[in-house]
């Protein structure tokens, strides 16, 4: 299938920082490659007030629009969230197809998703968000079927009317709620044998997943893009003696995570929320690591997880220089450098782990079984 070639509509409203423009560029240039995209070309739209029909005002819509033809684009998408009129009416006027952050970031997800209950939690956000688009007599979506923000919870799904998605929304509760019945039955069982949970929780792309690899062996799907892993994955490792210790790679955090995103994957946050304590993984060779930790901090407060412990993993620092790796330590002394790809400085933390392992567990006896 030929990639979508996407022109993208940054568009900065009233209060936004002066460095903003550049991180959502980024940001957006990198959600388009990892849904599959390839980004043609790119328009800054200042907007002190939003426009209620068509989010930005019809004169800069029409430069935008004479601009991807030119460059042969197929597809707008937006840094923002559009309304589903205002979608639609982006469409009408310019002919192209229109994809808004929380669509974008949907389709991801869509990618991503491979057991039965990641891919549910994506059906459920991807209906919730299609609900108030459908537009005439209730023919849904009937531009569905393939690209960027076409790929929708599947062919048999999209030629169906409110009254339907409504009753898939309640049957996938349902069966979320199931799947919820027996995630407590596991986690209980985990506390009866005392095991220590501990989540690893971090940006987007920050090196979870190949963390978790490095510790434990786990074979964790690991590429160097946005959310590459969007199903938690928990794995045993044996910390100075004790083998009672799981760790838990979750979905990375963004940046103004849609909140509709945060409540459709509650059972993914959860193992957050339940665990003893957090490692925090960043990129500290990322230009904007303040600012990306600073965001995982916000989500972190979202889902009432912002009072356990964090032990912070200061990733990547292969990449950099020895003034730099200084640096970060005198700025997060409490921290550990740390290289996940090359390995380094796990030793380091694992004895920050071993501190923080509750001295009510007891190191494994020799010869007792482990969980599988």
């Amino acid at each position: 299938m030929p990639r979508d070639r996407a022109y993208l509509v940054i568009a900065q409203t009233r209060g936004e920082s002066r460095d903003f423009l550049a991180e959502s560029e980024e940001e957006m240039k990198e959600l388009t490659e990892s849904a599959g995209g390839v980004v043609v070309g790119i328009s800054y739209a200042p907007l002190p007030h939003p426009s209620p029909s068509h989010f930005i005002r019809e004169g800069k819509l029409s430069e935008v629009r004479t601009q991807a033809n030119q460059l042969g684009g197929n597809l707008l998408i937006f840094n923002a969230d559009l309304s589903p009129g205002q979608a639609r009416n982006i469409e009408a006027f310019t002919g192209l197809r229109v994809v808004d952050r929380t669509g974008l970031i949907l389709d991801i997800f869509s990618r991503r998703a491979q057991s039965k209950e990641g891919r549910m939690q994506v059906e459920l956000a991807q209906l919730n968000y299609l609900l108030p688009r459908l537009v005439g007599q209730g023919v849904i979506m009937s531009r569905l079927g393939g690209g960027i923000g076409a790929r929708g919870p599947g062919e048999q799904k999209l030629e169906v009317d409110r009254r339907k998605i409504r009753a898939r929304i309640q049957h996938i509760k349902q069966d979320m709620k199931k799947l919820e019945k027996h995630r407590e039955l596991l986690r209980q069982a985990r506390r009866d044998r005392r095991f220590v949970q501990i989540a690893l929780v971090g940006y987007t792309n920050a090196g979870k997943s190949t963390l978790l690899n490095a510790l434990t062996g786990a074979g964790t799907y690991v590429e160097n893009k946005l959310f590459a892993t969007l199903d938690p994955k928990t794995r045993v490792l044996n910390v100075h003696g004790h083998e009672r210790i799981l760790f838990t790679d979750t979905v990375g955090f963004l940046k103004n995570l849609p909140h509709s995103l945060v409540e459709a994957f509650h059972a993914t946050l959860e193992e957050v929320v339940m665990a003893d304590f957090l490692i925090h993984v960043f990129d500290i060779s990322h230009p904007r690591v303040e600012d990306q930790k600073a965001a995982v901090e916000r989500v972190l407060q979202d889902i009432g997880a912002h009072e356990k412990p964090v032990i912070l993993a200061l990733n990547k620092a292969d990449r950099l220089n020895e003034h730099d790796r200084a640096r970060f330590q005198n700025r997060f002394p409490e921290g550990i450098l740390i290289s996940a790809l090359k390995k380094e400085g796990l030793q380091g933390l694992l004895l920050k782990v071993d501190v923080f392992i509750p001295r009510s567990v007891p190191p494994q006896a020799p010869g007792s079984p482990a969980v599988a």
